[in-house]
């Protein structure tokens, strides 16, 4: 497998290997020329949002600033808001339906380390001065079309969000949200569901 391979697939990957050097370069020059637009310039900023996400859909909106690993690994369904200073750390892929309302400052991080330190050092990087002494994986991320995350949620790796649910301001969600609830928190929890407006509006899952 491909160092690309290993890290779609959640295993660990080497994650300074030139392909993965390459997209990060690529994307930083995309949103460095992303930021020098101004507010109103929405058709530039349309087109380089093509080039830069793996897909985008209708009436897409992304605020300035913005930050994301590579870009090419983040789905933008229809109808979605994306709002200042948020950043996509999209190692593995993002997956985000429509009719979704993402608010300032929110995190959304595909990638992770192991927790203990043994197995977080990767094996023989004293001996090899070009080895990343870390050991890196990413698993994805699924925020479910009709979702509202508030500001300054940070969404971690691996973790899916159902259709047409709220993540309140500030919260941390560390394991799946069902859909059409309430939930908030560090760690995120479930507070109440939420009345129920169907999948048709809320864009279906994605």
């Amino acid at each position: 497998m491909t160092e690309l391979e290993k890290c779609l697939a959640g295993e660990y990957y080497d994650c300074h290997d030139p392909a993965f050097l390459d997209m990060k370069g690529r994307a930083r020059a995309l949103l460095a020329a992303y930021h020098r637009l101004a507010y109103e310039q929405r058709t530039e900023k349309r087109r380089i949002l093509e080039e830069l996400f793996g897909a985008v859909g209708d009436n897409v909106s992304v605020a300035q600033p913005f930050l994301c690993d590579y870009g090419r690994n983040i789905y933008l369904g229809n109808n979605v808001s994306v709002n200042m200073n948020c950043t996509f750390v999209d190692c593995n892929r993002i997956d985000i339906g429509d009719n979704v309302l993402i608010a300032s400052n929110v995190q959304l991080y595909t990638a992770a380390h192991p927790v203990e330190l043994e197995e977080r050092l990767t094996p023989g990087w004293q001996r090899d001065s070009q080895s990343y002494f870390c050991r890196t994986f990413a698993r994805p991320i699924r925020i479910g079309s009709g979702c509202w995350l508030g500001g300054g949620v940070i969404v971690l790796p691996g973790v899916s969000i159902g259709v047409g649910s709220v993540i309140g301001a500030g919260s941390v969600v560390t394991k799946d949200v069902p859909a059409h609830v309430l939930a908030a928190g560090n760690p995120c929890r479930v507070f109440r569901r939420l009345g129920g407006i169907g999948d048709a509006r809320a864009g279906g899952a994605k």
